[in-house]
């Protein structure tokens, strides 16, 4: 799939931290042509993180051995992740002519955001590294008692203030604070919370929830960041004292930059650093980012990063709703059968009239970057 040709229709969606953070890396560290590219912003990294570390970091041979980060490595994430981003920006940049600045869109999911705004010409790199670095650390201790809960409906809308109402609940026992970290569709968001906070909330949930509510916990152990469980360390005023004397921040960012603080594209020509304070501790709008791509009139999705998951699934699962909603096959057709498939889906059922453009969904084209690159023609 070439979308090269065609940037003015693409939103580009940079990923965040997760559990596995190499994907293909190896592989386009491996490349005759990327290789240099990929170990210059590698090399930058590890300078700018050892520096700020204190300790002596060689992402490079990180990458050459496979060797996957952990909570403990939270901080090497941070570098690893937003270099490899970068890295693919860079190949697709010189090898395909790619101007990222004449995109519809771009967005990014948690650390993603912060690359978004490096590549959309506001923040230098190495200012932004370096002021994630600076509390990556304490992320990582915070998230070694800290658990995600999946709280999800089957049936309808997730009551979203009540869910609001009793994290807070919960949080008041000080046993622990537990609170939303992402909004990732009407019926589906994730929580992080502290000790037993996350089954507090399964237990309390039976009793002063719908029915139809349910929580899946996540096994592994998460950096609490887009959540109040941060300011145990003073981790979003330190941000912004840190912020307020970065270079940059006074260009609107081209293209456009969806905020997950929002869900809109609020960046102007001085507000970055408010907003980048804010997205410490305020809880990721994936839905909200969803929604606007499809009404921006984006025609392909272009995931950057690592092995990309949470965008392209969240894309996926609307697009399958969608889909299923619209399984007629002739104009006749499709009214009765989106109201008829609705019974099953009533929380998109209430959005339709006002959201036409999710129906563009299943139509969107999704391209994984750093596939793309490694399986494109001209990489040879």
């Amino acid at each position: 799939m070439d979308f090269t040709d065609r940037i003015d229709e693409c939103c580009f969606v940079f990923r965040g931290y997760n559990t596995t953070n190499l994907g293909r890396s190896g592989q386009l560290l491996d490349h005759e042509q990327y290789g240099p590219i990929f170990e210059q912003h590698l090399r930058e990294a590890s300078e700018i993180a050892s520096g700020r570390l204190g300790i002596s970091l060689d992402l490079i041979g990180r990458v050459r051995r496979g060797e996957e980060t952990t909570l403990q490595s939270f901080p090497q994430a941070v570098a690893l992740i937003m270099a490899t981003e970068m890295a693919q920006m860079s190949i697709l940049s010189k090898f395909f002519n790619v101007d990222i600045s004449l995109a519809k869109r771009a967005t990014g999911y948690s650390l993603g955001e912060i690359t978004a705004i490096v590549c959309g010409g506001v923040i230098p790199f190495a200012d932004a590294l370096s002021v994630l670095l600076d509390f990556a650390n304490d992320c990582a201790e915070l998230g070694e008692n800290t658990r995600m809960g999946i709280v999800f409906s089957r049936a309808g809308e997730l009551p979203a203030e009540d869910i609001q109402r009793l994290c807070v609940q919960i949080s008041a026992e000080d046993r622990g604070v537990i609170a939303v970290s992402a909004h990732l569709s009407p019926n589906t968001l994730l929580l992080l919370g502290q000790n037993d906070t996350v089954d507090r909330f399964n237990s309390l949930r039976k009793q002063r929830l719908p029915k139809e509510v349910h929580l899946r916990k996540n096994d592994h152990r998460w950096p609490p960041l887009h959540t109040p469980i941060v300011w145990q360390r003073n981790v979003s005023n330190r941000a912004g004292v840190q912020l307020q004397s970065v270079d940059g921040g006074f260009v609107a960012p081209k293209p456009p930059i969806i905020s997950l603080v929002t869900g809109e594209v609020s960046y102007n020509a001085y507000n970055a650093r408010e907003l980048l304070t804010a997205w410490v501790d305020h809880p990721q709008q994936v839905w909200k980012a969803v929604c606007e791509t499809l009404s921006a009139g984006v025609k392909t999705v272009v995931h950057v990063g690592p092995q990309p998951n949470l965008f392209p699934s969240t894309y996926k699962r609307i697009a399958e709703n969608v889909s299923t909603q619209m399984s007629g096959t002739s104009a006749a057709s499709l009214g009765k059968r989106i109201v008829s498939g609705m019974i099953d889906r009533p929380w998109l059922a209430n959005l339709l009239p006002s959201q036409a453009s999710l129906l563009r969904a299943p139509a969107l084209e999704h391209v994984i970057l750093e596939d793309w690159l490694l399986e494109a023609p001209d990489a040879s």
